[in-house]
């Protein structure tokens, strides 16, 4: 048999020849500066967020745990109590939906500790809440459970908290039911009562306003029909953005092609308020005001009139504009009211049409080549006899009106 100090000196010699080899071996599942966060949140203490399924074999740390956790062998308090722990982590990383599912599990334990329950039911609804879940919103869907020596006051919270969710997402309807669930239980309850008549406050408050925006709406379709009546009894022509005339080999004299035009007018043919902010309307003495846009395109330069009444003259805009304050682009002042011509574009056949300067702008709106583009009227403008004038004439078709 070996002495004990022959034994301790076989163990040392054991000792040694092992770190002998674990200098020259290198081990192998050491952590690096690459993987040590990734080895890390494998650790149960360590990780951030927990899988969404909890595999025994590729988890077998995180199994254990949960195995703890819904360990039905426990007291009712013990397993609540976890299951409490368990919902706060999952509310923590956001996972508002596990976090239900825990403390509906908890709930279900029907443990005799008031407290945990109470906040088993605040919390949940605090989950709830983050969900914006209809159901939980929907007082009449609450089962009230009454556990053993529970007080009122975990359903009161509960009915607080439902309230109070309701009101965050302007269900006042929702919050008034869940308010009148809680007052059955507590009459007095001052929190309940105070959110009842705010909640109250605001539903009649949007119910005032549903009903201001309906007659608003209905006034307004109201107003844009009239001036769509208006117009087309105007016989002036409409086109929507991107539409043009149809072709046809029938003559100018051949009114059949504003016909058809006109078969296609509709509201979508009112929208220069989407690119100018102005659109056509009738005044109280039943006059017409368009958006106009002159074109200058020697200058690739524009004017906007928000409002050209139909009943006005090119004449009479003409003259303000180019008055005694000219526009600083026209440097070599050749713009002046008596110089200029005027001309719309009849896209569908490529050609000008020349207006007279005097002539009121309804005329012209409602000559059978004229079309209206996306609600606001065009016309070029050029300086008579220049070069430039000229040039883009010779270009096109020009017809004189």
């Amino acid at each position: 048999m070996a002495s004990l100090s022959q034994q301790g000196d076989d163990s040392d010699d054991g000792m040694d020849d092992f770190m002998e080899k674990f200098k020259k071996e290198k081990y192998s599942n050491a952590f690096s500066e690459k993987n040590w966060e990734e080895e890390f949140d494998k650790v149960p203490m360590f990780m951030k967020t927990a899988p969404d399924e909890i595999d025994p074999m590729k988890h077998p740390e995180l199994a254990a745990i949960q195995s703890i956790i819904h360990d039905d062998d426990r007291p009712l308090e013990e397993q609540a109590e976890s299951l409490k722990d368990e919902g706060n982590d999952y509310f923590k990383e956001k996972n508002y939906k596990k976090a239900i599912v825990s403390y509906t599990a908890g709930l279900k334990k029907n443990c005799s500790d008031s407290n945990v329950n109470a906040i088993l039911l605040t919390n949940r609804a605090a989950a709830h809440f983050h969900l914006g879940t209809d159901l939980f919103l929907e007082p009449t869907h609450l089962k009230i459970s009454y556990w053993s020596g529970m007080f009122v006051a975990a359903t009161l919270s509960s009915c607080l908290a439902g309230a109070s969710c309701c009101m965050e997402l302007k269900k006042y309807t929702d919050a008034l039911l869940w308010c009148e669930e809680g007052l059955k239980l507590q009459p007095t309850d001052k929190k309940l009562l105070e959110l009842r008549a705010t909640a109250d406050k605001h539903k009649r408050a949007a119910e005032r306003d549903a009903r201001k925006a309906k007659v608003k709406e209905k006034k307004e379709l109201s107003e844009r029909e009239a001036l769509l009546a208006a117009i087309k009894g105007r016989g002036i022509k409409l086109l929507k953005p991107k539409q043009r005339p149809k072709r046809s080999s029938d003559s100018d004299d051949d009114n059949r092609g504003p016909s058809r035009a006109m078969a296609g007018l509709d509201l979508d043919g009112l929208c220069s308020v989407e690119a100018t902010g102005a659109t056509v309307f009738l005044d109280e003495q039943g006059v017409m005001h368009w958006p106009v846009l002159f074109l200058y395109p020697e200058h690739q330069q524009t004017d906007f009139i928000s409002a050209f009444s139909e009943s006005s003259s090119f004449l009479d805009h003409l003259t303000l504009m180019f008055g005694e304050e000219l526009p600083p682009w026209d440097t070599n002042r050749k713009y002046s009211p008596q110089n200029l011509q005027l001309f719309f574009e009849d896209h569908e056949k490529e050609s000008l049409y020349q207006v007279n300067p005097e002539t009121p702008l309804i005329k012209i709106l409602q000559h059978k080549r004229c079309f209206v583009k996306a609600g606001s009227p065009s016309f070029v403008i050029l300086v008579n006899g220049s070069p430039f004038c000229e040039k883009f004439l010779s270009e096109r078709k020009t017809i004189r009106l």
